[in-house]
């Protein structure tokens, strides 16, 4: 690559963090692997921490873009482990510092946006962090039975599955800048993480959406390893990208990359146990909708089926790199 490649990545929760730590250059790597990067996450969380500081303080919800910050942190070891410290007792019991950190700054600066700027500076970001808006939202989502569910933590705790979602107020704003990182992006990554709860609320705030369709660079959904409970229970790696076209539209993105690796037995009873199960890459069936499928072995086993950052990162490269040519 003559020159380093632009992307952008919107999600949340614990999956995009991962997809930002594979996207930051290793040690001694080669600039042609460098990347200049943007993470758009969301700030509809209303459960833990960031929820009790969305009720009490009237700001935007910090924990997903702290875990952001950390990822992409050149800042001190100290420092960051600090910034994702929990306290275990009294009246802070739950709360993490760096959630209350950024309270703090937005209290000072008197602005959640002005805030997430100074902590690039104060953690050394490597790259640009956006809250996908400003605007105080709800993620509301109609079920198969026709009721009607409020909030993040309500909607993944639902029994009947997910008809459709969206945010209110409808006619929340994105940031100017994040919409232009967007639209100017190579390679845009969407996910891994909670289809329902981390991936689409950014894309249902319009002018995101409205960003990512006049993006002309390549556009990726990573899917995720395993179903998710109270959201995504019996999908396959195809219903998943049903669910982001009638969301958003078909040009929603125009690749899937999927992992090929199948999960050890005891780990696959382990997620049976919880009500989930290794997601079915149906290939065809993604094709029939007018996309390419990348399949490759990206899985991290432990106690838990992960992407593993080093593996996942060689996918990342292969697709940002093909684009950029293309470009």
């Amino acid at each position: 690559m003559a020159r380093a490649a632009r992307v952008v990545a919107l999600g949340g929760g614990t999956g995009l963090p991962a997809l930002l730590a594979a996207l930051r250059p290793e040690p001694g790597a080669p600039p042609d692997e460098a990347f200049d990067i943007s993470a758009i996450v969301t700030v509809a969380d209303d459960g833990g921490s960031s929820g009790r500081l969305r009720r009490d303080m009237g700001m935007l919800a910090p924990g997903d873009i702290r875990n952001c910050l950390v990822a992409l942190s050149d800042a001190p070891e100290f420092l960051r482990t600090l910034f994702q410290y929990r306290f275990a007792q009294g009246e802070l019991e739950g709360h993490s510092f760096g959630n209350l950190f950024i309270a703090a700054l937005a209290d000072v600066s008197g602005d959640f946006a002005q805030a997430i700027r100074h902590l690039h500076d104060i953690l050394a970001i490597r790259g640009r962090i956006f809250p996908s808006t400003l605007d105080s939202i709800e993620l509301v989502a109609e079920l198969s039975d026709g009721s009607v569910v409020r909030g993040e933590a309500a909607i993944t705790g639902s029994a009947p599955s997910i008809r459709r979602l969206h945010l209110e107020p409808r006619g929340c704003r994105a940031l100017p800048e994040a919409c232009e990182d967007l639209r100017q992006a190579d390679c845009v990554f969407l996910g891994p993480g909670s289809l329902y709860t981390s991936v689409l609320p950014n894309l249902l705030v319009g002018e995101l959406a409205e960003a990512l369709k006049a993006c002309r660079g390549r556009k990726v959904y990573v899917c995720n390893l395993t179903t998710q409970p109270g959201e995504t229970e019996g999908y396959r790696a195809s219903d998943h990208l049903r669910a982001l076209v009638e969301h958003v539209g078909p040009w929603v993105c125009d690749t899937v990359l999927c992992s090929c690796a199948p999960l050890p037995s005891g780990l696959k009873e382990q997620y049976s146990k919880e009500r989930a199960q290794p997601v079915e890459v149906d290939g065809p069936a993604m094709e029939a909708m007018g996309v390419r499928v990348v399949c490759a072995d990206m899985l991290s086993v432990g106690m838990y089926a992960r992407h593993d950052p080093r593996k996942l990162r060689g996918q990342l490269l292969e697709l940002t790199r093909t684009a950029v040519e293309v470009a």
